[in-house]
C-alpha cells in the first residue's frame, strides 16, 4: 500500500510549533502570552500547558458566549482564510489531535472500515451548528454569558491536552475534579479505543472544525485534480483511501483530508495536488 511517507514529519513539526512550552507541563500552568490572542489552524486546546495560541473552536465560542457578542469577525475570518486556502489539509497535516488518532491506529490489531457508518459523518455538522454556535448563543446565564458547550462537554482534545496534565501537576485542580472530568474522560477513552480499530473516528464523526474545513474543500485553492486522459477508473485510489472516498469520482469530497495516499498509489499518475488560483478562475469562467 503506497503512502505519503513523509507526512508524519509535517505533523510532528506542526504539533511542536503549536505546543512549544513543554516546561509548563511540569509547572502545572498554561501560557498566557500575547500569542494566546491568536488562533492555530487545528484543534489544539487553549488550556494545554504547552499551547502557544488558541483553538479556533474555543475562540469562536468565547466570542459567541460573551455578553457583549456582536460577531466573531477575527476568528471567522481566520477560519475562512485557512479553509479557502487549504480546506482539510489542516486535518491531514496540521492538527495535533488528528495525528494523535493516527498514531493510535498504528497499534497492531485488526482494523475495520467505517463505510457502513457513513451516516455518522453528518453528526459533526450537527455538532458545529448546535454545540459551537446555537447553544453558546442562546443558553445564557443571568448576565448574558453562554458556556463554550463543545469545549466544556464534548471535546476530547481538551481533556487530553489540558484537563489531565493540569490535574496531574496541580493538587488543587486534582482535588476539585467532578462529574464533568469523568464524563469527558469517558469520551476521550471512547475515542482512544475506537481510534485503534477505526481510522480517525473523531475526525470523521464528531469534529466541528473538520466539518467547517470540509465545507471549504470544493472551493479551496489547494485541491486534488484528476487527469481524465490518464484515469482508468481502476479504483486503486479509493481502495487506499482511509477516509472512505471514491477519489476518482469526487477528488475534493468534504471528507478528504488531502493526505496524499491516493496520489502515491495511483498506477497511472492521474491524480495531482494543485495549488493554483488560475485553475479555480478558469472553472468559474467555464460555469458562467
Amino acid at each position: 500500500m503506497a503512502k505519503n511517507r513523509h507526512r508524519w514529519k509535517i505533523q510532528l513539526g506542526a504539533t511542536l510549533a503549536t505546543n512549544p512550552f513543554f516546561l509548563n507541563f511540569f509547572q502545572g500552568k498554561i501560557s498566557r502570552g500575547k500569542l494566546k490572542g491568536g488562533c492555530v489552524p487545528g484543534l489544539n486546546c487553549y488550556s494545554c500547558p504547552a499551547a502557544a495560541a488558541s483553538c479556533p473552536i474555543g475562540a469562536i465560542q468565547a466570542v459567541i458566549g460573551s455578553s457583549k457578542f456582536q460577531f466573531a469577525y477575527y476568528v471567522v475570518g481566520f477560519l475562512l482564510f485557512i479553509g479557502v486556502l487549504l480546506g482539510r489539509v489542516v486535518c491531514g497535516f496540521l492538527c495535533p489531535f488528528g495525528w494523535f488518532q493516527e498514531l493510535l491506529h498504528k497499534i497492531p490489531t485488526k482494523k475495520f472500515s467505517t463505510k457502513r457508518f457513513h451516516i455518522l459523518t453528518y453528526l459533526k455538522y450537527v455538532i458545529l451548528v448546535l454545540f459551537v454556535v446555537v447553544l453558546p448563543m442562546t443558553v445564557v446565564n443571568e448576565v448574558g454569558m453562554g458556556d463554550p458547550f463543545f469545549c466544556k462537554y464534548l471535546c476530547p482534545a481538551g481533556i487530553l491536552e489540558g484537563g489531565i496534565p493540569l490535574s496531574l501537576a496541580d493538587d488543587g485542580i486534582r482535588a476539585s475534579l467532578g462529574w464533568l472530568f469523568t464524563w469527558k474522560s469517558c469520551i476521550l477513552l471512547g475515542v482512544v479505543v475506537l481510534s485503534v480499530f477505526f481510522y480517525r473516528p473523531f475526525c470523521k464523526w464528531l469534529c466541528p472544525l473538520g466539518a467547517f474545513y470540509g465545507l471549504c474543500n470544493k472551493a479551496s485553492v489547494y485541491r486534488l485534480e484528476i487527469d481524465q486522459n490518464k484515469c482508468t477508473s481502476c479504483g486503486a485510489c479509493s481502495r487506499v483511501c482511509k477516509m472512505d472516498m471514491d477519489v476518482f469520482r469526487t477528488p475534493n469530497h468534504a471528507e478528504c483530508i488531502r493526505c496524499g495516499d491516493c496520489v502515491a498509489t495511483c498506477p497511472h499518475q492521474a491524480i495531482t495536488k494543485t495549488f493554483s488560483l488560475k485553475k479555480q478562475a478558469k472553472k468559474k469562467e467555464a460555469i458562467l
